[in-house]
């Protein structure tokens, strides 16, 4: 790459960050629906036909945000993780789920975008899917390893005779490799997971938990005692 190509590849990551920094500004102040190539375009001073050279549409702008949301968040808890590798399962569960929590806290609006209400009119694209798995794949990781390990995993209560065939297909999609029970626990565990999250973050729990942080550490042991974790 020659010095000229150099400058428009930089120019081009400086202008496209740009972009996405003023389109976050706008949906913490408007909401995900609301968002508008045309007044993000005005914001920065572009033409907006110079902004579609980035961003052909809205959903590709909002496509966009969401896979860099999917990876901030998935990054954090995979730090968490890689600090706490030589613990015992349940505590790096802990520690992954803790690092869900304050990655929440701490981007409220991206949060929202990615586990909030549905945008009216967007459809994500497969691209979102491998960034929105990284989270779930670190739980599965660990839960993987404790089945693997001195002891495996506690026993589980039996799946409903009327949901087996379903547990039984989770388990062949995601973790083949682990009991049927466990790979149903896990996707339930998921699910509460996030939902604790968003309780706190959308304001369920005012007036009913005050002291969050250790609510939130005794229902994520909770959690991982149901996906069978010692």
């Amino acid at each position: 790459m020659n010095t000229a190509q150099g400058a428009r590849a930089r120019a081009r990551i400086e202008v496209t960050a740009a972009i996405k920094d003023e389109a976050r500004r706008q949906l913490a102040a408007e909401g995900a629906a609301k968002l508008s190539l045309r007044a993000v375009s005005r914001e920065l001073g572009m033409a907006s036909s110079a902004l579609y050279r980035y961003f052909p549409s809205r959903d590709d702008l909002l496509t966009a945000l969401i896979i860099d949301a999917y990876d901030s968040l998935g990054e954090s808890a995979e730090r968490a993780h890689e600090a706490v590798a030589g613990a015992a399962p349940r505590e790096r569960w802990v520690a992954v789920c803790e690092a869900v929590r304050r990655w929440a806290l701490a981007h409220p609006h991206e949060y929202a975008l990615i586990y909030g209400s549905p945008v009216p009119g967007y459809t994500a694209p497969q691209t979102t899917v491998p960034p929105a798995a990284r989270v779930g794949l670190l739980l599965i990781g660990i839960v993987r390893d404790a089945h693997e390990g001195p002891g495996g995993l506690a026993e589980l209560p039996e799946v409903p005779e009327d949901l087996e065939t379903e547990v039984e297909r989770i388990a062949a999609d995601l973790a083949s490799d682990l009991p049927a029970p466990a790979a149903g626990a896990l996707v339930a565990a998921w699910a509460q997971l996030f939902g604790l999250v968003g309780f706190e973050l959308f304001g369920q729990f005012n007036r009913v938990v005050e002291e969050r942080e250790p609510f939130f550490r005794y229902a994520v042991r909770q959690l991982g005692r149901g996906v069978g974790l010692r």
